[in-house]
């Protein structure tokens, strides 16, 4: 990933239409954490925290992981604003070096299509999750309409399902929850929630 791009972005990242897109996100990702006895979550590519700051109180610690310094420096500022005192940052890039954590859950929204090497990002993922964690995957379905040297244009729920049965995930459930205009490269484009246990 190339960070600059997101280093500049990141001063004005919040903006009115991400921010009613995480609502979307956070409201189908809530129900995914709520019956479970978790307590560590780690977001990877978190940007400003806009999921994970709000579900808080859903878990007992929060790791928001990035590998741009802007995005997490806005993190860290919105978590001693809110007097948020069980989330933290990391600092880092997986697909460069991966440092010793574990977590019960990892979520990972609206990331993996920025990464172009995706099995090793998931078999990095898998790495750090506790066993019987969960990886929870919010990303856009296929879209043919999206060519981009950088971003994958979605992926197809069967192709990322066989990738994570052969990282190693017990089970994965995938559905597409969301249609939105304007939403990937400002194409109208859907999203899924992808859940696999270890």
């Amino acid at each position: 990933m190339e960070n600059n791009v997101f280093e500049q972005m990141a001063k004005k990242y919040d903006t009115k239409e991400r921010m009613e897109l995480a609502k979307v996100i956070v409201k189908e990702v809530r129900p995914e954490l709520q019956n479970s006895n978790s307590t560590s979550l780690l977001d990877y590519g978190s940007g400003t925290g806009l999921i994970s700051l709000e579900l808080t109180d859903l878990v007992d610690t929060i790791l928001l992981v990035d590998s741009s310094k802007q995005m997490l420096d806005a993190a860290q500022a919105k978590i001693a604003r809110r007097g948020i005192t069980n989330s933290k940052v990391l600092y880092s890039d997986f697909t460069i070096e991966t440092p010793e954590l574990k977590a019960d859950i990892v979520l990972m929204s609206l990331v993996l299509l920025h990464i172009p090497d995706t099995d090793k990002i998931l078999q990095k993922l898998y790495n750090v999750l506790n066993n019987d964690g969960k990886l929870i995957i919010i990303d856009f379905d296929k879209n043919d309409k999206i060519t981009h040297p950088k971003v994958h244009n979605g992926f197809s729920h069967e192709e990322l399902k066989n990738i994570l049965f052969e990282i190693g995930f017990q089970s994965t459930e995938i559905r597409t929850f969301y249609h939105g205009n304007h939403i990937f490269m400002n194409q109208d484009a859907s999203m899924f929630v992808s859940s696999s246990i270890k």
